[in-house]
């Protein structure tokens, strides 16, 4: 199953139609669903603000995709509030010790050039295409 993947190469869709692939951790969800979180500031929820439409498909944590597997297609809804604390429960539970230091790293990189981004304030819940 995709959701037991360590990561999984999520690709949005700029405006213009152009792809972005961005590879995430990731956790399933109830009812089949698939989850993950970032932040509000992030260009995938910037893309996601204005189209629903993603692919999935697994790979490293560089965003090279596992050999064999295939892009599958997907919609995305960004999440807030509970829908949000069962996500990041979720990968706290799964990805232990590194969700720590990637808040850490998260946090601190973008004040490193000047900017204030929060961290992981969103969720995005996957749903795969029928």
């Amino acid at each position: 199953m995709i959701s037991d993947e360590k990561y999984i190469l999520v690709t949005t869709f700029r405006r213009d139609g152009t792809p972005v692939k961005t590879p995430t951790w990731v956790v399933a969800l109830d009812s089949g669903n698939l989850g993950f979180y970032t932040s509000s500031q992030s260009g995938k929820a910037k893309r996601l603000a204005h189209t629903d439409r993603v692919t999935i498909q697994p790979c490293d944590a560089r965003g090279r995709v596992k050999p064999g597997s295939e892009s599958v297609d997907a919609t995305a809804r960004l999440v807030e509030g509970s829908d949000l604390d069962d996500i990041r429960t979720r990968l706290v539970a799964k990805y232990g010790l590194a969700t720590k230091v990637a808040k850490v790293w998260g946090t601190a990189a973008p004040l490193l050039k000047g900017k204030r981004m929060p961290y992981a304030d969103r969720g995005v819940v996957i749903t795969l295409a029928a």
